[in-house]
């Protein structure tokens, strides 16, 4: 919980934000403060295609009340030249995250009010709830929604044709013809007409970033209501044409689902790894078919306020979301999802936020599913999807034997798998800004090449559980001949691994975390002395509190902060920059090696005190290279929360127990 030292801030209390989701790709996220400082801040972010077409629809709820004959600002807002009115951020005695759930506490005299705002699963419908815990009078309550109805990636700007349609204590937002309608409604109350327009507020985040950073928003009214200590009310703002379900109901079942995920977990979890469990649902959503015969699928967010689903960030985060929660369900639904969009042997590495055409740039995201299947069988019995699935991953194979897409093929004079192309990024280090491509890595990438070895061991096994001698005898000898050669990443002058092989020749010695999975991977072919010295060496040159540095310090072109505009932050993005996902293989790594379960969960206990910042109760995907680490990117990254979430499980079963 954040105290009166925290959220009486300014400056510490913009700086925290919380998020809340639908599972539809919909979410609702802001600041502790009450100002929103990004353009994807809102009240409710409706997603019209799930997961995608997401737009804003209610960008804030100013909320003000009357008690003892005084008036109480609660809300705050910061509007071009950083002028902030009001500050109701002084009023607010603390703020947490309770399964998942923000919630906040505003003293007036003697008056506690508590604001809690959650989602709906499966439904844009937002809600914030109001209950007065302690007062001597009543108090009046006013909410004043704050609406636009525009792209997540834009701002709306100048005066537009807004209407609402009023009632006694609801009213029906129409944006434009052909818009979707919206309602706001008040549980108890009543609604009161206005048609105000609200200039220039400041997303500072976004002026940070470079990006046009103004907002203007319209008023379409106020809500307001009575209550007397014990009372509470609900506003709730829907993109559905059904009525939205009472708050409680929807309250009382989110709640549950964090506590059967929890219950998942083992049971000496600490409170910040339950956290964890239910931040985790945060990520999995509903996805369109590719067909009316399949309406709907299971997918991954990759990260908040942003992000889409990505091909790869789904499979490397998937055992960490579901497997080691027991959703074995929800495994199957996304794996089975991906395999039906497999084409000339690879996953889409994203799909868009508009339009059709799927993106297939990606050497990774393929050889990630193998390993999200392998998890997952090892956890479950599941015939049914084994029998199911490996035909395509037979074909997977095949297709990286013949060569595919963007040049990735196997080298037949080594057998080992090289991929890349000018102009493309394939590894999951993609900065690309423009024709830019900052890190290329064309050639033998060795993070590549451990998962080509790992989907081969996994193919070998799953032919044999299936009884297709032929494909066990194929994968059996591609595994031999590119297990043999993987020797030629050893770097002995370093005492590591190089990161990628060259077509000419040339190997790049830069020292990256790539090498770390080589080693935390299930199969690997490297000696017991070469994999402590690549955990020795990302130890003393790459690892932080928060995660693996992109590249080490002493290099030329490391990049000390991730700041500036577009091109500067692509530039730094994996020349230096922490992630905080490598901290789970790290902490895998480690205790293969030395064989010290507590020492290697002990890697992951600072990512506690970081769920108390940024985004509270989640991961952000990124930190500056340089101490003190500042978090950046998305606040809460997908994979980010699986891999520390399933590291430290496996650890924890790991620990003998006295």
């Amino acid at each position: 919980m954040l105290g009166r030292d925290i959220c009486g801030h300014w400056n510490d209390a913009i700086r925290r934000e919380w998020l809340v989701t639908n599972g539809l790709g919909g979410y609702a996220c802001g600041t502790i403060a009450g100002a929103n400082t990004r353009r994807y801040h809102g009240f409710l972010m409706a997603s019209l295609r799930p997961p995608v077409e997401r737009t804003l629809l209610v960008a804030k709820l100013d909320l003000s009340v009357d008690y003892l004959g005084k008036s109480y600002a609660l809300s705050a807002n910061e509007f071009a030249g950083s002028m902030v009115d009001p500050t109701g951020f002084i009023h607010l005695e603390s703020f947490a995250v309770e399964h998942g759930i923000p919630v906040w506490r505003y003293a007036v005299a003697d008056a506690l009010l508590e604001q809690k705002i959650f989602m709906a699963r499966g439904a844009n419908t937002s809600y914030l709830r109001l209950q007065v815990l302690r007062a001597s009078a009543p108090l009046r309550i006013e909410l004043k929604p704050l609406v636009t109805y525009r792209d997540y990636h834009s701002q709306g700007r100048g005066a537009r044709p807004f209407r609402a349609i009023p009632g006694p204590d609801r009213c029906t937002v129409e944006a434009f013809e052909g818009a979707r309608p919206y309602r706001l409604a008040i549980s108890t109350g009543t609604y009161t007409p206005a048609d105000i327009w609200y200039w220039n507020f400041l997303h500072r985040e976004e002026f940070g970033r470079g990006l046009d950073a103004l907002e203007d928003l319209w008023g379409p009214g106020l809500f307001s209501a009575e209550l007397t200590a014990g009372q509470a009310l609900s506003f709730t703002a829907s993109a559905e044409a059904a009525a939205p379900a009472p708050a409680d109901d929807v309250l009382a079942g989110l709640t549950g689902d964090s506590q059967r995920l929890i219950a998942a977990l083992p049971k000496s979890a600490p409170e910040w790894v339950q956290t964890l469990a239910t931040a985790a649902d945060q990520f999995i959503v509903q996805r369109n078919g590719k067909s009316a015969a399949k309406p709907a699928a299971a997918s991954i967010i990759a990260g908040y306020p942003w992000f889409t689903d990505w091909g790869r960030d789904t499979m490397i985060a998937l055992p960490g979301l579901t497997t080691v929660l027991g959703r074995f369900g929800t495994t199957a639904a996304i794996l089975r999802t991906y395999a039906a969009f497999v084409d000339r042997g690879m996953l889409p590495n994203r799909f868009p936020d508009a339009g059709e055409t799927l993106e297939y740039n990606t050497a990774d995201a393929t050889l990630w599913m193998f390993h999200a299947l392998s998890e997952h069988l090892e956890a479950k019995r599941d015939p049914d999807l084994q029998r199911d699935l490996f035909p395509t991953l037979a074909a997977i194979i095949h297709a990286h034997v013949d060569g595919t897409r963007y040049g990735i093929k196997v080298d037949p004079a080594d057998g080992l798998l090289r991929a890349g192309e000018a102009g493309v990024q394939l590894t999951w280090m993609d900065a690309k800004h423009g024709d830019h491509v900052f890190t290329p890595r064309i050639g033998k990438p060795v993070e590549i090449n451990a998962l080509w070895l790992n989907a081969l061991e996994v193919a070998v096994r799953l032919a044999g559980r299936v009884r297709n001698t032929a494909e066990k005898r194929f994968c059996q000898g591609l595994l031999k001949r590119a297990g043999d050669s993987f020797a030629r990443f050893w770097n002995e002058d370093r005492g590591c691994l190089f990161d990628v092989i060259g077509d000419d020749g040339k190997h790049d010695a830069r020292i990256r975390p790539n090498q770390i999975l080589a080693v935390s991977l299930p199969y690997c072919v490297l000696s017991q002395d070469q994999m402590r010295a690549v955990v020795d060496t990302c130890a003393r040159e790459l690892l932080t509190s928060y995660g693996l540095r992109t590249l080490n310090v002493d290099d030329p072109d490391y990049a000390t902060h991730y700041t500036g505009n577009s091109w500067e932050r692509d530039a730094a993005y994996h020349q230096g920059t922490v992630w905080s996902w490598l901290l789970g293989p790290f902490a895998r790594a480690h205790h293969r090696v030395y064989g010290d379960a507590l020492r290697a969960q002990s890697l992951l206990a600072p990512i506690a005190q970081h769920l108390a910042t940024a985004c509270v109760g989640s991961i952000s995907e990124i930190f500056d290279g340089d101490a003190p680490h500042n978090a950046r990117g998305c606040f809460a990254q997908a994979w980010s929360v699986a891999e520390i979430l399933r590291s430290w499980v496996y650890l924890e079963r790991k620990i003998v127990k006295p």
